[in-house]
């Protein structure tokens, strides 16, 4: 049985993530984290307390966060310090950042990923072969999601961005970026050209898929000394 901690567990990914893994009998949950000052403090969440405390970190064998960059960095230092492996479902992340993030996974198991989603990461496979087959198209993106996300474009659109750009050497200049209601997560992108125009597109019903894919992320993690690895590496792994 896995011991797991969770960040953000108030969260709007947090609390999904928190549920799932109650009903999971390959976990044991023995921390949940929230910020300073949250009303939920103290109180009890699946029978388990909820704490500020990042020391209570070394309880478990894998923490999972997704949270804000700041709390991220503070949450890997204890995470290193103890040893334990940790899912950075966190977007928004400097380059700055994502450079410690790499440090410390050699020393930790570390599997960070703008989106946990196992149909987003066959969507980033499709981007990959089609910009390789369509190299002098003109590529866009549109994104949304709901209104309180902070990061401007998502994780994911800078991630299919990076393909576009690895594959056919080409920036993607035109990202749009929508914050409306209470949208999970739309994602297109857009391949043109004067002859005709290719549309892949991905739409999440429900943040449990990205929930579900940070649990199995974390299964396939554990077993993992130090490295940093992306949820493509998991869905691979666990289907061989």
């Amino acid at each position: 049985m896995i011991k797991l901690a969770i960040s953000g567990c108030c969260g709007r990914m947090g609390s999904r993530i928190t549920e799932l893994a109650l009903k999971d009998r390959d976990f044991k949950i023995v921390t949940l984290l929230e910020k300073k000052e949250h009303p939920k403090i103290g109180s009890l969440l699946g029978g388990i307390p909820i704490t500020d405390n990042p020391e209570e970190i070394k309880n478990a064998d894998c923490l999972i966060e997704f949270t804000l960059p700041e709390v991220t960095l503070e949450h890997l230092k204890v995470v290193l310090k103890y040893r334990r492996a940790i899912i950075i479902g966190t977007t928004g992340l400097t380059n700055e950042q994502k450079s410690k993030i790499v440090e410390a996974s050699k020393n930790i198991p570390i599997v960070f990923s703008p989106n946990m989603s196992i149909g987003v990461n066959l969507l980033f496979k499709i981007v990959k072969e089609t910009t390789q087959a369509l190299r002098d198209y003109k590529v866009s993106i549109v994104e949304a999601h709901h209104i309180h996300k902070k990061d401007v474009p998502s994780g994911t659109a800078k991630r299919m961005a990076e393909i576009v750009k690895e594959f056919s050497g080409k920036e993607v200049s035109d990202i749009k970026s929508i914050r409306e209601d209470e949208i999970i997560g739309d994602h297109e992108i857009i391949f043109d050209s004067p002859l005709d125009t290719i549309k892949l597109i991905h739409s999440a019903k429900t943040r449990d898929i990205f929930a579900k894919g940070a649990l199995e992320a974390a299964k396939w993690l554990i077993k993992k000394k130090a490295g940093l690895f992306d949820i493509q590496e998991v869905v691979e792994g666990r289907l061989s």
